[in-house]
């Protein structure tokens, strides 16, 4: 395998829940923050099992089918996407997930985290994603609470983040080795863990001159050329890479990672998860940021903007 130095990082802010709420409470923030056990007392925390999620069923008692993500998309070529039913798929990422995660493996194993001191810089392991192949069959970005809006109760986003916003969520399942290709979204996310374990990687918007940004659409994104699965192939946006400084979070079950606009990032799952990302918009973001990404989007469909070079359709 090829040694890659790559960027330098630093663990992301972090915070206990219960510190938060005594804080006072999430206010305005321009930076990550990791908080700790902040679905500790959410129903979602025990009530969204791979099992559970399997058995859901609309009212005339049918089993959904969703459109599958294929592999990576945010770079490279997008791959046809399936419709495919979610019961035997999450019900073979149960069994899966009844193994326990090695604390060796991925970009930080878990180990080596725990003996960093605060403040500390340091590199990742690279040669973890070179370790495998980023081809996994993903269920991503399902509007899951359209669909079944009685489980907007197991979810207490407010006390997160309070005040007026209106707000849209996907869900996000899928097995170990699943990656989220590097990107930033133009609105607030608070991406919840509810099972499994991901490892991010962030980049503040300062860093975007050597993100080497990307002609492929993504509705809401902006994406990169980078591709950390093959940044062995990639010698020239490697080099604009490593001149970057990054942030680095371990999402654990129950934890919430608050990821600001416009911040770079690239998710990499260690073991099967569920996730929800909630992104949310205030009323002036809805009319100078929401307004022109579905403007974007409806040319996109017209085939008039960068029509057969999307993450939504297949090369």
């Amino acid at each position: 395998m090829t040694s890659i130095r790559g960027p330098s990082f630093q663990l992301v802010d972090q915070i206990d829940a219960e510190q938060l709420k005594r804080d006072g409470g999430f206010g305005e923030r321009t930076r990550p923050l990791l908080v700790k056990g902040a679905l500790r007392n959410w129903p979602a925390q025990q009530g969204w099992s791979f099992e559970q999620m399997a058995a859901l069923r609309y009212k005339d008692g049918s089993e959904p089918k969703v459109k599958f993500q294929n592999g990576l998309v945010e770079q490279g070529q997008t791959r046809h996407r399936p419709v495919m039913p979610v019961g035997p798929y999450l019900q073979e990422l149960a069994a899966i997930a009844r193994q326990p995660l090695a604390d060796d493996i991925g970009l930080l194993p878990n180990q080596r985290r725990h003996q960093l001191a605060a403040g500390e810089q340091f590199f990742l392991d690279w040669s973890y994603m070179q370790s495998f192949q980023p081809d996994r069959m993903y269920l991503a970005q399902w509007n899951i609470l359209d669909e079944f809006p009685a489980l907007r109760n197991d979810f207490s986003i407010k006390e997160l983040w309070p005040g007026w916003r209106w707000t849209w969520e996907y869900v996000f399942m899928g097995p170990a080795h699943t990656v989220t290709g590097l990107h930033y979204d133009f609105p607030h996310n608070w991406f919840c863990q509810v099972r499994g374990t991901k490892e991010f990687i962030l980049f503040p918007p300062e860093q975007t001159p050597h993100m080497c940004i990307s002609q492929k659409y993504d509705w809401g994104a902006i994406l990169s050329d980078i591709n950390i699965s093959r940044l062995d192939q990639q010698p020239e946006q490697l080099r604009e890479f490593e001149k970057t400084q990054g942030l680095y979070a371990r999402v654990e079950p129950g934890d919430a990672l608050f990821i600001p606009k416009r911040t770079w990032h690239a998710v990499v799952s260690l073991e099967p998860s569920i996730s929800l990302g909630v992104f949310g918009l205030t009323a002036p973001e809805v009319l100078f940021g929401g307004v022109p990404n579905e403007l974007k989007n409806v040319f996109h469909k017209m085939h008039l903007y960068r029509w057969g070079n999307c993450t939504c359709h297949k090369y």
